[in-house]
């Protein structure tokens, strides 16, 4: 799908054949892949936002849920939003999120992410309270620092290694709350790889970490707990002061 056509609104009716049997694929092949190496709160998310293969999510439905638990909205977007577009949203608690899905050509790689990483990976978390709490801080400090480029990198750096790369420590293990590793069949076998390396949650460490977006992580950070991410909130505005 080019990005010209693609829509800025969910029109329900307009999704097709092979648009259901995508969502089904992936939403299969990742439950399958992850439920020994995701974070149980994602589980118990994905549960309450009623996901399953077979429905291609409706965004009026996940707006009543979301609204029922934490006060988050969806944000049809067509394609990835500037950052000021996008912490703006966060800062309202609304997460920017396409409704196009890849074509089964696409199945395996897509160069930009669609719906199904945005909605399975991003949305069910978003009734985690204190996940949510912290999405929304940051899109808060995201506000506050987006013409600055310099602080903007370091929030946008810790927004990678635990929004999208986080994980989560549980009993001896590590498990998964990141949504790109939800997402990627291949980058969450990494991440539970003993090859890849597993630092210790540190606010001052991740916002001077680079990263690249194409290539699969080499480094994840791991918290203890979700309440540890909205306490760092306080670290977070030091190290951008």
């Amino acid at each position: 799908m080019s990005e010209i056509s693609r829509p800025k609104k969910q029109i329900y009716k307009n999704y097709t054949e092979e648009d259901f049997s995508v969502w089904k694929i992936l939403f299969n092949r990742q439950i399958d892949n992850l439920k020994e190496i995701v974070a149980q709160e994602f589980l118990d998310s994905l549960k309450k936002m009623q996901f399953n293969p077979h429905k291609i999510p409706d965004f009026k439905e996940v707006n009543r849920i979301l609204k029922n638990s934490t006060g988050w909205k969806i944000k049809t977007v067509p394609n990835i939003a500037e950052a000021k577009d996008f912490f703006s949203c966060l800062s309202k608690k609304q997460f920017t999120t396409t409704c196009w899905l890849r074509s089964m050509s696409e199945i395996d790689y897509l160069e930009e992410p669609d719906m199904f990483h945005d909605v399975f990976a991003h949305i069910p978390l978003l009734i985690n309270k204190n996940y949510s709490d912290f999405f929304h801080k940051i899109g808060q400090i995201g506000l506050s620092v987006i013409n600055d480029e310099e602080r903007l990198k370091k929030l946008q750096r810790l927004y990678w290694f635990t929004i999208e790369f986080g994980l989560l420590k549980s009993g001896s293990k590590h498990k998964i709350y990141g949504a790109g590793i939800i997402s990627s069949k291949g980058e969450s076998e990494n991440a539970m790889a003993k090859s890849s390396t597993k630092e210790d949650y540190n606010v001052k460490k991740i916002m001077n970490h680079d990263f690249r977006t194409d290539v699969i992580q080499d480094t994840y950070y791991v918290i203890e707990s979700f309440d540890q991410l909205i306490n760092s909130i306080s670290d977070i505005k030091k190290e951008l002061a």
